[in-house]
């Protein structure tokens, strides 16, 4: 009986030894894999587009000391980025993020040509499409949501300048210094305006193109021009502080009524008296979700908190990927802070359609292609990337 026990007894001993080491070589494992990690950026710091991206980049940096080295390609070309994520591929990354649309071409070839490499292509729509690769990933956060709640904010605001007696209603224009007529741009100014056409019904909205994704002097001269033309709000889906500084000269040196919306920083460094509000999608979450994968050997979408399509990935309020910065609360109408709040609540329970309404969008490439907004359009339904690429008839101008 005593030999039984003590049989038992060893028996038990060796399992526990021997669960400890397996929980030890587990952890070990983990704790100690290194992995490389390469950016590729359309910009550098200098410009509010690229430094989101590295903002969150340094929170990655932050949140793994111990598993990752981070190389980072700045202000590479999207018609010539190949050599530059080659360099990433060649110096040993395993996981590579692109961060501008026009990457994703390259990055996806590449990616069948090296298929132990996990390749992440930010604001792109073609990881579903064939061939698909198990290593090739698009993702991003739904800008819609903070463009619209950005645009009532305008809103409140126009609606303040009215009350005021500063303009009258048929002066409630705005403009929008819009990169290239891309969706995910219309898509972007479209959310914005009906947020503000829900707070104010006479609004109209006039959009300039740079056909650029970064120029400071043009999209300073662009904004300029709006409001040389009467908009008294300007908002910008373009990647420089050109905008906001136009309309900062244009208030504290020339006396003009006019304020400025922001994306991706806040801009009030810039433009303390007159920028109202900017929104950002915040990529920290997807940052490090995919890094964790790669580090543990796990497919990337089962570890991202999203709406997944395949190899695609997108969220919102929801899950921290889209924010409201920069509020200025010296110069936004009373109540903002609490509206603001109010409609993110919302869309964390998918509360707001936002394309919606009696207008009629027209394809600009193709103006037999209309779409009815009584029907009302889902953005983001089936994949990350903005697919709304409609101008909405009478009340949005495209000025050329």
């Amino acid at each position: 009986m005593k030999k039984k026990y003590l049989i038992t007894a060893i028996t038990a001993v060796i399992t526990v030894c021997i669960l400890r080491m397996g929980m030890r070589f587990l952890y070990t494992d983990y704790t100690q894999k290194n992995i490389k990690v390469g950016f590729v950026y359309i910009g550098d710091s200098s410009t509010p587009y690229t430094n989101n991206f590295v903002r969150s980049q340094l929170e990655l940096e932050e949140t793994f000391p111990q598993n990752i080295t981070t190389i980072s390609k700045y202000n590479i070309p999207e018609e010539n980025c190949e050599p530059a994520i080659r360099d990433l591929i060649s110096n040993g990354c395993d996981l590579i993020f692109g961060t501008s649309y026009g990457y994703g071409d390259v990055m996806k070839k590449l990616a069948g040509e090296f298929p132990k490499v996990q390749f992440c292509q930010a604001t792109c729509s073609n990881a579903n499409e064939e061939p698909v690769l198990q290593n090739y990933h698009n993702f991003m956060g739904t800008i819609y949501q903070g463009r619209y709640i950005s645009g009532i904010v305008t809103g409140m605001k126009l609606k303040n300048l009215i009350e005021q007696g500063r303009i009258t209603p048929d002066q409630a224009k705005i403009g929008y210094v819009a990169a290239f007529p891309f969706a995910e741009v219309i898509s972007g100014y479209t959310a914005f305006f009906l947020g503000v056409r829900s707070v104010v019904k006479e609004a109209v909205m006039s959009v300039s193109y740079t056909n650029t994704w970064g120029n400071t002097t043009t999209e300073r001269k662009l904004a300029e021009r709006l409001i040389n033309e009467g908009c008294v709000i300007i908002a910008q889906h373009s990647d420089t502080t050109g905008s906001a500084i136009a309309c900062e000269t244009a208030s504290t040196r020339d006396g003009k009524l006019v304020y400025h919306v922001g994306y991706n920083q806040t801009m009030t460094d810039v433009a303390p008296t007159t920028s109202l509000i900017s929104t950002r999608i915040n990529w920290t979450p997807y940052f490090i979700s995919a890094t964790e994968a790669v580090i543990k050997g796990k497919k990337i979408e089962s570890m991202v908190k999203a709406d997944v399509f395949g190899n695609d990935a997108a969220a919102g309020f929801e899950n921290g990927w889209c924010e409201m910065i920069g509020l200025n609360k010296l110069i936004a109408a009373d109540g903002t802070k609490e509206e603001i709040d109010a409609k993110i609540k919302q869309f964390k329970t998918k509360g707001i359609l936002v394309f919606q309404g009696d207008y009629v969008g027209v394809n600009p490439f193709d103006e037999s292609d209309t779409y009815n907004l009584n029907n009302p359009y889902i953005e983001n339904a089936c994949q990350s990337a903005p697919a709304f690429n409609y101008i909405l008839k009478d009340v949005i101008t495209v000025v050329e």
